[in-house]
């Protein structure tokens, strides 16, 4: 099979997909990656094929211009509509047709449009069998309509998308004729009838749905299709530092704050000096990994702090008693893996409904943003090292996602769904062959 993922440039985003990507593409299928030009070479570095389609846009920037309203929005934490996720009483039908149009205009189209006309492009030509897409990347929905392939989506945090929208279409059906508005489906829609089709509802949740998370840290949409795996952890290159060899003299915990704190906002909002120097006089060793641009506000460091940039966590997180962390999902699904308690601080997205999973699977305590000082982080770092519970807690949520499949123990059946969800025919073996010859002709022509 042809395997096409699409995913908007985020590190941690695309991190998360690399590990079934290379499931399929050991499982003999071919794979191609696309993003936005300026993001391929994060793609080639995991060792991927990368697919430049559209041209770049720096969101991050559009963010910063729309001034600290919008900063402050983020960091408060599901918009509107996706917040019912979170907050059901928020299901009204004007509250949501409005986050809908909202979202299109903010969110959906300056992600999208620079690469959907690429991407259908590139997929008319190449033909896959499969589309992958992140939940932001619904450009890989709309290139999958194009050429009649299956597609997915596949998550990288809660399913707050799928929950929005299966409680938008419900209120949506007791609206009179004439007065269902719904912003995403005509945009998508037109979209749809562009390149030769009609817009159908899987253009906003997928044939069906890779869930990489296990379902007492998952929200679920009635009615949709999804198949779960184990998250495995993928950081990067990266080298497993000496220290790092021998186990811990003193119980170990770490400190990371995540990459969107300070590639997407203005940086940390714990007060990391104020933590470090509560945590000073603890018989432990601090492992923090705080950004170049985060310590430099540091006045001093504490004998028991370990502060690199990197480390990577899915070898830093077995040796630890305690993560403390911003209950980003490929964080906290990482040390969730390897049984470790956890100190959360939610601070953007779906990170307060993470961290309040995560704490009622007896894994982790979790300390809303606002009250993240020093003090009460030291109080619950106290608590959970010296109360067995949390380590039992993580220990269960360990076992537990042991037992769902692996990237590659879900090959098969994403095989059979593609054979079940494909619109158009399997090519004779012949023309198979002369569709290979020709996308490689064409490949060796644009590297010239």
């Amino acid at each position: 099979m042809r395997i096409l993922f699409t995913v908007n440039p985020g590190t941690s985003i695309f991190q998360s997909m690399v590990p079934l990507a290379w499931a399929l593409r050991t499982a003999g299928h071919e794979v191609r990656f696309a993003s936005r030009p300026g993001f391929a070479d994060e793609i080639t570095r995991a060792g991927l094929t990368a697919v430049q389609a559209g041209r770049d846009f720096d969101l991050g920037r559009v963010l910063e211009a729309a001034g600290e309203d919008l900063y402050e929005a983020a960091r408060a934490g599901l918009p509107s509509p996706w917040d019912v996720a979170h907050a059901p009483r928020n299901a009204t039908w004007e509250r949501m047709v409005e986050g809908y149009a909202r979202t299109v205009e903010d969110v959906e189209k300056p992600e999208n449009f620079p690469i959907i006309s690429g991407l259908v492009e590139f997929a008319r030509q190449w033909r896959p069998d499969l589309v992958i897409w992140e939940p932001l990347s619904c450009a890989g929905a709309v290139a999958a309509k194009a050429v009649g392939a299956a597609h997915a989506r596949i998550l990288w945090g809660i399913d707050v998308f799928g929950v929005a929208r299966e409680k938008f279409l419900r209120l949506k059906e007791q609206q009179p004729e004439g007065e269902r508005e719904d912003p995403l489906a005509d945009w998508l829609g037109g979209y749809a009838r562009r390149y030769g089709g009609e817009f159908t509802e899987d253009m906003v949740t997928g044939h069906f749905t890779i869930d990489q998370f296990p379902r007492a840290l998952q929200s679920e949409a009635p009615g949709l299709d999804y198949l779960r795996m184990q998250y495995i952890p993928y950081n990067g290159p990266s080298v497993v530092p000496g220290w790092l060899w021998k186990k811990p003299a003193r119980p170990r915990v770490a400190l990371t704050l995540g990459l969107t704190a300070t590639d997407i906002f203005d940086g940390y909002t714990v007060n990391t000096q104020d933590l470090l120097d509560e945590l000073a006089d603890l018989d432990i060793e601090v492992v923090a990994t705080i950004a170049d641009s985060e310590k430099a506000k540091l006045r001093r460091i504490p004998d028991n702090a370990r502060l690199l940039p990197f480390v990577p966590l899915h070898v830093l997180a077995p040796t630890c008693d305690v993560v403390i962390h911003h209950a980003g999902p490929g964080t906290l699904a990482t040390v969730a893996r390897y049984g470790v308690p956890q100190v959360a601080i939610p601070y953007s997205f779906d990170e307060p409904l993470f961290a309040e999973k995560l704490a009622q699977a007896g894994a982790a305590v979790w300390i809303p943003n606002g009250g993240a000082t020093g003090a009460a982080i030291r109080e619950q770092v106290v608590k959970v090292l010296s109360d067995p519970s949390y380590a039992e807690g993580a220990a269960r949520l360990r076992d537990h996602i042991e037992t769902l499949p692996t990237p590659n123990g879900l090959v098969p059946r994403l095989e059979e769904l593609v054979r079940r969800h494909r619109t158009r025919p399997e090519p004779a073996a012949d023309e198979a062959v002369g569709a290979g010859a020709s996308v490689a002709g064409a490949t060796a022509g644009a590297g010239a």
